[in-house]
């Protein structure tokens, strides 16, 4: 019995120890790599701080049983497969990887038909909300 919780131990630390925690500064390059506006980087990097605090392995069961995948919290209720709709032409585990670039893929989408409002994280800790300091200091 000890070995097994030991086991456990070991297997969360180790899931935690290789996920991927971005930097504001890091993601700042990225989003704009990948076709983020500048003047929107500083929303883009408050949702995933308040939707997964900058970790792109962010994993999160819901109330109504759906998961949210990812550094955007992206869900599979709608956006991902093996859910229902898989709306970005995704799988999920794709969602939760150090490369990002689906993520931010996806996200896109999410935000092209429903703006920054389809994220809880992002209406209770962002908006209206002066964001510049999301990006002091980068050079993006």
């Amino acid at each position: 019995m000890q070995f097994l919780g030991a086991s456990l131990a070991l297997f969360v630390l180790l899931s935690v120890a290789s996920a991927k925690v971005y930097g504001r500064c890091e993601l700042a390059s990225i989003l704009v790599r990948n076709g983020i506006p500048r003047s929107k980087v500083p929303d883009w990097i408050c949702l995933a701080q308040a939707e997964s605090s900058l970790n792109s392995k962010a994993v999160n069961r819901n109330r109504n049983r759906s998961i949210d995948y990812g550094i955007f919290q992206i869900n599979n209720g709608y956006w991902c497969s093996p859910g229902p709709h898989n709306e970005c032409k995704v799988s999920c585990s794709a969602l939760k990887s150090d490369d990002i670039g689906p993520s931010i893929k996806c996200a896109k989408q999410i935000y092209k038909r429903h703006g920054f409002n389809a994220w809880y994280g992002w209406k209770r800790k962002c908006k209206g909300k002066k964001l510049s300091s999301y990006v002091k200091g980068c050079r993006y």
